[in-house]
């Protein structure tokens, strides 16, 4: 029995939407200089994404694995943006210099360049602009048990992170 495209369409559609978004890690490390404030229309001032002070010359990384779709300047300014998929893209800016091109697949934590003292890292779904501070991975403590008896320790266990 053959089902119709757009059933098949569909149910692809709606395990696109059961997957959730995204989890992602952050793209450097810094504090928050400036957080996510949407403007209140399309050509408000407001700030898209996250500012991150960061240290001139840190590497910046891919938050989630994905397709770089742009990979060059925007009024004088470098930016790379990745698709990862379900309608979810990370844009990384403000960068001293980029390793990535256009096309190419990246996989999470995978450089994708070089920081300024400032880095812009924002995230759409679509066209919506969304906070990405949410999406972005904590490191979730894992219990262990310590020998009391004078028996080495063990190894800890592998880091787990969660949304």
């Amino acid at each position: 029995m053959l089902v119709p495209v757009s059933v098949v369409v569909a149910k692809f559609a709606a395990a696109l939407l059961l997957a959730g978004p995204p989890c992602l890690v952050a793209p450097v490390h810094g504090p928050i200089s400036d957080p996510f404030r949407p403007p209140a229309c399309a050509f408000c001032p407001g700030n898209r994404g996250i500012e991150y002070a960061t240290t001139a010359g840190a590497g910046v990384v891919a938050a989630a694995a994905g397709v770089v779709t742009f990979a060059g300047f925007v009024a004088g300014t470098r930016y790379v943006v990745v698709d990862h998929g379900g309608g979810y893209r990370t844009t990384y800016g403000r960068l001293e210099s980029i390793s990535v091109a256009s096309g190419a697949r990246v996989v999470a934590g995978q450089t994708v360049g070089v920081a300024s003292s400032a880095t812009f890292f924002g995230l759409r779904l679509g066209d919506a602009y969304l906070d990405p501070a949410p999406f972005l991975a904590q490191v979730v403590p894992q219990p262990r048990l310590v020998p009391l008896d004078g028996h080495d320790r063990r190894p800890p266990p592998p880091l787990r992170m969660a949304c």
